[in-house]
């Protein structure tokens, strides 16, 4: 959810099983900022991050034990673009 001058946007997104999270919330907020930085406008940027981390997350990337961190370079795999 985008709180933004007195309104609200819920953005929503399918449920991705992947259990490698380790970071999301750091990550979404860099993709945010990243955007931003690009002049992106603000419900822009939350969009284009919101589609960046289903990405890296739904790429599966299984490292170590537990949970482990979703691929931030999933973009640069050409066997997979």
């Amino acid at each position: 959810m985008l709180w933004r001058d007195g309104e609200y946007k819920w953005f929503y997104g399918e449920r991705i099983d992947n259990p490698n999270t380790h970071g999301t919330g750091c990550t979404l907020s860099s993709a945010i900022a990243s955007y931003l930085v690009q002049n992106c406008e603000l419900t822009d940027a939350v969009i284009k991050a919101k589609e960046y981390i289903s990405g890296a997350l739904a790429d599966g990337m299984d490292l170590g034990q537990g949970s482990g961190p979703l691929n931030h370079a999933f973009r640069f795999n050409p066997s997979k673009n």
